[in-house]
C-alpha cells in the first residue's frame, strides 16, 4: 500500500438526515451524506471532544455514491409546557436568566426532515496512516456512531476496509452494490448505473458542507469545496440468462426492523 489510501464507508440505516447549515425550527435534509457529517462520524468513533481540532480531517477528499437513494420523511411535531404557561424565550434578562416569549408564545412547532430506508457508499482519500487509524476507530469506536443526527444510528458495520490509493470514481466503482434486497428485486438488468458526487478542485459545482469544528460555544461555520458529479455502473450479482423474480410486494419498502441487530 502506498503513503494514500480509500477508506470505503457503507451508509445505511432506517433513518439518515444530513442537514448541512440549518436555521430556526425547520431541520432539513440534503439527499446525500454532507462532508460535516461524515468527518463527524469519524470524530466521533476516534473520540475526539468537539472542541479539538478537525484540521487533518478536512484534507480528507469525499466521494458519495447513491445505491439506494429512500425516501424523504417529514417529522412534524409541537411543543407545550405542562403546566400552561409560556414558552421561553431565547433571550436572557439582566441576571441572566431565561425570559418567557412576549406576546406570550404557548406552542412550539418543529420540523425535521430525513431520509428513510437509504443507502450509501463513501470513499474517503487521504495518508493511508490517518486512514488507518480511523478504520479502526470505526470498528471499536469511543463513541455511539449516527448517521447525520444522533437519533440515526447505522445498520450493519460502517467500515468496507482500505484500497489502495486511487482516484475516487475507480475507487466507487470497485465496491459491489450495497442495496437492499427489496431494491435488488426492482432491478432486473445485470449492471446498474448509479449517482455519485466526488470531490475535485476542477468540479463544476460548490457543496457548502465543510465545518470549521463541531464546538458547540463557538458554532460551526461552513466552507465551500468543488465538487462533480457522475454516474457509476456496477455488477447487480444477476446472470444475464437469468429469468425474472417474482414481483416484490408493492406496498413493501424493504425497510427491515431487525436489520440492525444483524437477524
Amino acid at each position: 500500500m502506498t503513503d494514500h489510501a480509500v477508506l470505503v464507508l457503507r451508509l445505511a440505516a432506517p433513518l439518515q438526515s444530513w442537514g448541512g447549515p440549518s436555521r430556526y425550527n425547520r431541520r432539513e435534509t440534503r439527499p446525500q451524506p454532507t462532508k460535516s457529517g461524515v468527518l463527524g462520524l469519524l470524530a466521533a468513533a476516534e473520540g475526539r471532544p468537539r472542541e479539538a481540532s478537525i484540521t487533518d480531517l478536512l484534507n480528507l477528499r469525499l466521494g458519495v455514491r447513491v445505491d439506494q437513494p429512500g425516501s424523504l420523511l417529514r417529522d412534524y411535531h409541537t411543543a407545550s409546557d405542562y403546566r400552561g404557561i409560556p414558552l421561553p424565550s431565547a433571550k436572557v434578562n439582566a441576571k441572566g436568566a431565561q425570559t418567557k416569549t412576549s406576546p406570550p408564545k404557548y406552542t412550539g412547532v418543529t420540523e425535521r426532515f430525513y431520509l428513510q430506508d437509504a443507502v450509501f457508499v463513501a470513499a474517503l482519500c487521504g495518508p493511508a496512516s490517518l486512514l488507518e487509524h480511523l478504520e479502526h476507530a470505526l470498528r471499536h469506536p469511543a463513541f455511539p456512531l449516527a448517521l447525520g443526527r444522533r437519533s440515526c444510528p447505522p445498520t450493519g458495520p460502517v467500515s468496507l476496509g482500505l484500497q489502495d490509493s486511487t482516484e475516487l470514481p475507480d475507487a466507487l466503482a470497485a465496491v459491489p452494490w450495497q442495496a437492499s434486497a427489496h431494491r435488488r428485486c426492482q432491478v432486473r438488468g445485470t449492471e446498474v448505473t448509479l449517482e455519485a458526487t466526488v470531490e475535485d478542485p476542477a468540479g463544476d459545482q460548490l457543496a457548502v458542507d465543510v465545518p470549521d469544528t463541531y464546538d458547540l460555544k463557538t458554532g460551526t461555520l461552513f466552507g465551500r469545496r468543488s465538487v462533480r458529479h457522475l454516474w457509476v455502473t456496477v455488477p447487480t450479482g444477476r446472470q444475464a440468462a437469468e429469468p425474472a423474480d417474482e414481483e416484490a410486494p408493492p406496498a413493501s419498502t424493504g425497510h427491515d426492523p431487525f436489520a440492525l441487530l444483524g437477524w
